[in-house]
């Protein structure tokens, strides 16, 4: 009896459906990064090691030191010069850059000393300069004044020399000045915690214990008596 007669109809194969929550027959993209070039599993563990250190491997290139310049000397006049474009440095500053520009250390010393016989690196100069401005502008009390100083290389003595033109008169009307600015911009009295904050400030820009606590204290009873003066009395005046 012939086939078509007596069953269903025979139907030519198909590729099975991918049924709800299965995998489809086609790898993806996940799938295909866990097979290595050759077509060998790879596990996720040893893809995400290779990638670690292929990452650690170009750290490692980028924390080379640079190759020296073909003229060093001539490669550290420009980098100096360059730098001090933008504001005076110390010859400790000038030092590290070209150090970390690769620059051979006897090249660097050359050049350092040129410039400091022709005036163009000046300690002195330098710290008288970074003095006024990071008291007058920045408010820095000596203290922390003299920590920036000594991270640029400035030697103790030739620091001292500079912070002296602060005196402590100077240092109590520049913190006063900070304190004050501080209470305008805060509405109502000032109570406890307000002085916190602003001796926590005055500490910060290194200025010493005796005068942080004299000055708020004196800010802050003459803020509130102003204040005070401002609330009306019984009689409307």
């Amino acid at each position: 009896m012939e086939a078509g007669r007596t069953g269903t109809r025979s139907r030519p194969d198909r590729p099975p459906r991918a049924t709800r929550g299965s995998s489809s027959a086609e790898p993806s993209a996940d799938d295909a990064r866990t097979f290595d070039a050759a077509g060998a599993p790879l596990d996720r563990g040893t893809s995400r090691r290779g990638r670690g250190d292929a990452a650690s491997r170009r750290r490692s290139r980028t924390d080379q030191p640079p190759e020296p310049p073909a003229d060093p000397v001539a490669a550290a006049r420009t980098i100096c010069l360059r730098l001090l474009e933008s504001r005076s440095r110390t010859r400790q500053e000038l030092a590290q850059a070209l150090r970390r520009k690769g620059i051979p250390d006897d090249a660097a010393d050359v050049v350092l000393e040129r410039f400091g016989e022709v005036g163009l690196i000046d300690d002195k100069a330098f710290a008288d300069q970074w003095v006024r401005s990071r008291h007058t502008h920045s408010g820095l009390g000596r203290r922390a004044i003299a920590v920036e100083l000594r991270r640029k290389g400035v030697d103790s003595e030739t620091a001292g020399e500079a912070l002296a033109e602060v005196d402590d008169a100077s240092e109590e009307a520049r913190a006063r000045a900070l304190v004050d600015r501080k209470l305008r911009t805060r509405p109502g009295v000032p109570d406890e915690s307000t002085a916190r904050r602003l001796l926590g400030m005055l500490a910060r820009k290194g200025y010493p214990a005796g005068i942080a606590y004299r000055v708020v204290r004196e800010a802050v009873a003459e803020h509130a008596a102003e204040l005070a003066e401002q609330i009306p009395t019984d009689d409307g005046s």
